[in-house]
């Protein structure tokens, strides 16, 4: 690299300027904010981890999205994080170890290998807020709707929510008597909603006729709530978990219209693109702006994640890019406020000033450039009657 190529950056890292930061800063304080009064406390996991403990339970998805670098001190491998939720499921479970539930949430860069899509960010700012210790549809149902008053805090009004449930799959899985390399082509064919292909995948390896024909009709359920009514006739014979986890998303669209009557849900018993099922144990959610193919916001459940460190424990939760979000809000240009401070201003009233929350900035020996090519839009002048805050003439 030579001297002219230092400046640049690897591809898909990116800097925030001052006017962006402060706009994130911002954004970033408000949210949390937001997420204190509903209950939940922020935490700032380590950007890096041993991989053991940040790759705990998420699957192989997460270790290919994670940058890895050996440790010095101990020679053990070390990861940067892709993904906080692990991290914090860490936190809940062996560092708090609180009884009942626990609120938590976060807002720090993560770091991909790759990124999501191709114009996406390889180091997003990732803000969400998890919820340990409660196995029942309301913590879904909350969660859910502290994701949607994000997106409303942004400007959003038309949101949309893609919603499945991971046990549904998982449960007629375990009944179809496929080998591990069979249900993952199965899964594939499934999120791609290649009909023959997965006739042809069921017709090959299941032998129970009832399973193989609620296989063959994952992909065709997908629709409004009413589709679950019909999910429900049509898989009358699954096993009892896939069953109640059709209760389950019932309870759940309830809870989230009638908080949120104006956002559109739609369900999809075979989509889990996106998700890891092995992972995700329960209801998946993402959250959609019109125009727009690529989820804003996403989460699930995930109970027992806190096993890897001692103490299972039922999870709920889902994040965002507080980058993503910034793009999407209307921003207003606010009015230059900041005082210049001439050589020989009082120190006194300069520190005054900034006491009271005033932006103050203070000439330096030599400088060229005057108040207003600093942003300033007052200026301290000494006058007989002692120094006086003046405007700044453009």
């Amino acid at each position: 690299m030579t001297i002219a190529d230092r400046w640049l950056l690897p591809d898909g890292i990116d800097e925030v300027l001052p006017a962006a930061a402060q706009q994130v800063e911002r954004l970033r304080r408000e949210l949390l904010d937001l997420y204190s009064s509903w209950g939940y406390e922020l935490v700032i996991p380590p950007h890096i981890e041993y991989l053991e403990s940040l790759q705990a339970g998420a699957g192989h998805d997460l270790d290919l999205q994670t940058f890895k670098v050996v440790d010095q001190l101990t020679g053990r491998m070390m990861g940067l994080r892709a993904d906080t939720t692990p991290s914090v499921a860490r936190i809940d479970a062996h560092t708090l170890r609180r009884e009942g539930p626990v609120r938590l949430c976060y807002c720090g860069s993560v770091f991909h290998t790759k990124a999501s899509a191709s114009s996406a960010s390889r180091s997003p700012i990732q803000l969400g807020a998890e919820l340990y210790g409660h196995a029942g549809f309301e913590s879904d149902v909350e969660v859910i709707s502290l994701m949607l008053t994000t997106l409303k805090h942004v400007g959003q009004q038309q949101i949309n929510v893609d919603i499945g449930h991971a046990g549904i799959f998982r449960g007629l899985m375990r009944e179809s008597g496929l080998d591990a390399d069979q249900q993952e082509r199965l899964f594939d064919a499934l999120q791609r909603k290649a009909n023959p292909e997965v006739q042809a995948l069921v017709a090959e390896g299941v032998n129970d006729p009832a399973i193989a024909e609620m296989l063959c009709l994952l992909p065709h359920l997908n629709g409004d709530i009413s589709i679950l009514a019909d999910a429900g006739k049509r898989l009358a014979g699954a096993p009892a978990d896939v069953r109640a986890a059709l209760v389950l998303l019932e309870q759940i669209a309830a809870g989230v219209q009638q908080a949120f009557p104006e956002v559109s849900l739609y369900f999809d018993l075979s989509e889990l693109s996106g998700y890891n099922y092995n992972y995700h144990t329960g209801v998946v959610f993402a959250a959609y702006l019109p125009g727009s193919g690529q989820a804003i916001a996403k989460g699930g459940r995930y109970d027992g994640i806190g096993a890897a460190f001692g103490r299972a424990r039922p999870a709920t939760g889902f994040s965002t890019d507080l980058k993503l979000l910034l793009g999407l809000m209307v921003q207003e240009t606010a009015p230059r406020s900041a005082i210049f401070a001439p050589q020989g201003a009082s120190a006194e009233l300069v520190q005054g000033l900034r006491a009271q929350g005033e932006r103050v900035i203070y000439e330096l020996p030599g400088q060229s450039q005057g108040a207003a090519e600093l942003g300033c839009n007052r200026r301290l002048v000494e006058t007989a009657g002692g120094w006086q805050i003046e405007p700044v003439e453009q």
